[in-house]
């Protein structure tokens, strides 16, 4: 690309994975390998303090507004990136309701897309509740309120037969992470059709800002088909198409038209992650394309990592192996069944014993009851393999009696759940009775962090699926840890990436969930923590990059070689960075 008098130059004198220009001054070790290097020109004047990806604010320097026509465009006063970064943390923390912190954040992102993500790494702990669970579900919910621009691709049934000519409209060529949903089952909050938005949205910005992804990589996709929500479709700001959800023929066409579009635009190694899919089309979807396509679940497949990594945790505080405990899940659909699943897959790795073997440790309820064998007939498909033979129990407590799990593990959506009955059951037959309590958001939850530990007699090894706050239970400070899908996901898509996979393999993801459970300090267990801070997030995601990629070429499915001497090393050359480059 040709510069003009009136166009900055990026400063791309930096290489990285393999002598690859850096052509965004991000680093760009996932980028194709042997592309020609070649200056970038940007837009200049005020055009430039309008492009987010460019804009730097105040953080101009004399010599750039000079260069650049921006005399006269700003106020005469320099300020640096970490002042910048102070001034907006301090209107963040003005701001009552956690919605007002979520817009000024999109807000940001839309103005300023390097100091957007420099607030969120820095201060991760504090903001990811923002950017994320719980304050984007609500986000979703009121989305067609405080939609402002378009931060993804909207593919409706209006698009069918159009769908690769609607990519193509998408302004960056470079993709590699896509997430996408339908909208049907966000969170825990049902059917969002269109405004399901905020969660690739969301997914993409900790792709990121915890998994080092460029930016210019990342494609927040909705699919809309429609919603069932009736509230929705009489809401005159909802954004979406108003009609009934389609289902069957024309929804798998529309979907398999996308896929297909996918790969012939981005090609082999675009990483598409489905998000929010409701149960019924979230397993036959994988099924579908996850041997034509690099596809993974986060909803089965990346909470089914990041909660096996807080089982493989917490077993330096129980003792013994994983063999020795039995699991009792509330909750036997997309995330219940596929953190069951792996747990029975690390089971079988660590003993040798067969995966059906492995099953039996393992028990899940539904809303009928206790899965078992007598109920076989009618059960969906993704529920048949944990109908063990038992006596049907329609409770939960009685399961907890009749089954007496070490592990009792909340996916079902429905908060309440996890009574004060319940958690002294398991306190009664468990010295540490281990309770995850995973729904979101917080208002689903199956209980709180203060109910685990205060039933249990300050006992219990708490994680949650939204964040809690300590608790302080007979002088003693409890820090619950929060079983949540980021310690996986960007970390896994990093190591897919500059790996150059192009398949998932089950191997993989047993590799994150290890690779995050040799992250947890003493001191975090000191805590009553089964999971990392999150403070270290990139140093976390580079260790899970590092064994994702080692196990993608140990499987021969990499097409980025030679294979990296130090995977660690390299993953954390690959990551971007959000500092401000220079202009000259």
């Amino acid at each position: 690309m040709a510069s003009s008098p009136r166009s900055p130059i990026v400063d791309s004198k930096s290489t990285v994975g393999g002598g690859v220009k850096d052509l965004y001054s991000e680093d760009a070790a996932t980028e194709e390998e042997f592309v020609t290097p070649w200056t970038l020109s940007v837009a200049s004047g005020y055009s430039l303090l309008r492009d987010p990806h460019h804009n730097k604010g105040l953080a101009f320097t004399e010599k750039e507004r000079d260069a650049h026509y921006l005399r006269g465009l700003l106020p005469p006063t320099y300020v640096s990136q970490e002042l910048q970064e102070k001034k907006i943390l301090h209107n963040l923390r003005q701001y009552q309701v956690p919605l007002n912190r979520y817009v000024a954040m999109m807000d940001l992102q839309e103005r300023n897309e390097r100091l957007f993500f420099k607030i969120l790494i820095d201060n991760v702990e504090e903001l990811l509740p923002v950017v994320y669970t719980p304050t984007v579900g609500e986000a979703c919910q009121k989305y067609g309120s405080i939609y402002r621009r378009p931060q993804g691709l909207y593919i409706s049934l209006k698009e069918k037969g159009k769908i690769l000519e609607v990519l193509k409209n998408w302004p960056e060529r470079g993709v590699q992470v896509i997430v996408v949903t339908d909208g049907e089952r966000i969170l825990g909050l049902g059917d969002l059709g269109c405004q399901g938005m905020g969660i690739p949205v969301g997914k993409l910005a900790l792709y990121t800002a915890l998994g080092g992804v460029r930016p210019s990589a990342c494609l927040p996709v909705t699919i809309d088909v429609g919603t069932n929500n009736e509230e929705l479709l009489k809401d005159e700001f909802y954004i979406g198409l108003r009609q009934k959800r389609a289902t069957g023929q024309e929804y798998h066409e529309l979907l398999d038209e996308f896929m297909t579009a996918v790969k012939q635009n981005y090609g082999e190694k675009v990483l598409i992650q489905f998000e929010d899919f409701a149960n019924h089309n979230a397993f036959e979807l994988l099924d579908k394309y996850h041997t034509s396509h690099l596809v993974f679940n986060d909803d089965i497949q990346g909470t089914a990592a990041v909660v096996l990594a807080g089982v493989v945790a917490s077993l330096k505080v129980l003792g013994g192996k994983l063999a020795d405990q039995t699991f009792l899940f509330l909750g036997a659909g997309e995330a219940g069944t596929g953190i069951a699943e792996l747990i029975a897959l690390e089971m079988s790795k660590q003993t040798g014993a067969t995966v059906e073997e492995s099953r039996k440790r393992i028990w899940l309820v539904d809303s009928k009851g206790l899965i078992v064998s007598s109920r076989k007939e009618s059960l969906q498909h993704f529920k048949k393999p944990w109908a063990h033979d038992h006596e049907p129990i329609k409770e939960l407590l009685g399961a907890v009696k009749a089954i007496k799990p070490t592990f009792l593990i909340g996916s079902s959506g429905v908060g309440k759940t996890f009574t004060k009955e319940v958690v002294e059951a398991m306190a009664a037959m468990n010295k540490r009775p281990v309770i995850l309590a995973l729904s979101n958001p917080t208002s689903q939850s199956e209980c709180t962090a203060e109910e685990a530990y205060t039933w249990s007699q300050g006992r219990a090894i708490f994680a949650s699926g939204s964040p809690f706050d300590p608790v302080v239970y007979n002088g003693k400070t409890f820090a619950p840890g929060q079983a949540n899908n980021a310690y996986i996901f960007p970390g896994f898509g990093l190591g897919l990436v500059i790996s150059g996979a192009i398949r998932v393999h089950d191997d993989m993801l047993l590799a994150a969930a290890e690779a995050l459970a040799k992250q947890v300090t003493e001191e975090n267990y000191a805590s009553g923590l089964i999971y990392p801070r999150f403070s270290n997030i990139r140093k976390i995601s580079a260790h899970i990059a590092a064994s994702v990629a080692a196990t993608v070429y140990d499987l021969g499915l990499a097409s980025r070689l030679p294979r990296p001497v130090d995977l660690v090393r390299h993953a954390e050359s690959c990551m971007y960075s959000p500092t401000y480059r220079n202009y000259r």
